[in-house]
């Protein structure tokens, strides 16, 4: 019976995993079903799944208007920069946290944790009249910098090196190690996986991000990918094809990062929940 039991329960979860898969893959399909379609078919009032009339014209049309060459080079960018710093703040603040003894530890630790309180719409204005008075409005700095702080992120780093053992720690200080070198050479090659998923997550979200951006970027050079694919309804008007080439080729390279790292963020988000991969 309990065999019968673990079955049912077994079957009932592969259906909603399956069921969650369709729900999340059948918009991008049709998303990509659509650009691959010319214009008149995004139309018509018949209806088909798939194209009649294969063609990339509306991806041709999308990468040779506008400046989508320069968003997705900012995007890059941008998102490259902040996953940079974000990691390099995150894992000294962590390793601060967690392994340093000093006067004030654990109110500055508790007041970070607070941020998880506070939306970020809430530090719109804030953000917005320090980045103007510090003359950074319509820069990549204006946009880098608002969005390196993680309190998220610093948690999952300490939780992580709460759990290594304090010998590793104390044999590198005999033989004089200093805390950044600890942190690279002690810390750091046993918390590979994590850092590797929390980075990938950390660039995900950057790219994607369109508010802070939308708020900061005052001309069509400075956007980026997520905000000028906003300027395509100017552009295409209600050509619907080239709306869903622009928002495909805006979220391939984030798709393809994903992918590419897979298994680390797996093993990453494994070894943060303490399970093993």
């Amino acid at each position: 019976m309990n065999g019968r039991s673990n079955l049912g329960w077994t079957l009932v979860g592969a259906c909603a995993a399956l069921l969650l898969a369709a729900m999340w893959v059948a918009p991008l399909l049709w998303a990509m079903s659509t650009a691959l379609r010319p214009e008149h078919e995004t139309v018509s009032a018949v209806f088909h799944w798939l194209p009649q009339d294969w063609t990339l014209e509306a991806f041709a049309k999308v990468l040779a208007a506008g400046n989508v060459g320069r968003w997705l080079f900012n995007s890059a960018l941008v998102a490259l920069l902040v996953t940079v710093v974000t990691m390099a703040l995150s894992l000294t603040s962590a390793y601060a946290f967690s392994q340093l003894r000093f006067r004030g530890r654990t109110l500055v630790f508790g007041l970070t944790m607070l941020a998880f309180l506070v939306p970020f719409e809430a530090l719109l204005v804030p953000l917005f009249r320090m980045m103007n008075q510090l003359g950074l409005i319509n820069s990549y700095a204006g946009i880098v910098l608002p969005q390196v702080v993680a309190p998220v992120v610093i948690y999952v780093f300490k939780q992580f090196f709460d759990a290594i053992p304090a010998d590793f720690r104390e044999a590198a200080v005999m033989d004089g190690a200093g805390p950044l070198r600890i942190l690279w050479s002690v810390y750091l090659p046993v918390s590979g996986n994590i850092v590797w998923a929390m980075a990938i997550v950390t660039f995900i979200g950057a790219w994607n991000n369109f508010l802070w951006p939308f708020i900061i970027v005052t001309s069509n050079d400075m956007m980026t990918i997520p905000l000028g694919l906003t300027q395509t309804y100017d552009a295409f008007g209600v050509r619907y094809a080239q709306l869903m080439a622009a928002a495909l080729v805006g979220a391939l390279p984030v798709a393809l990062a994903y992918v590419l790292f897979q298994r680390r963020v797996t093993h990453g988000f494994l070894a943060a929940t303490g399970l093993k991969g």
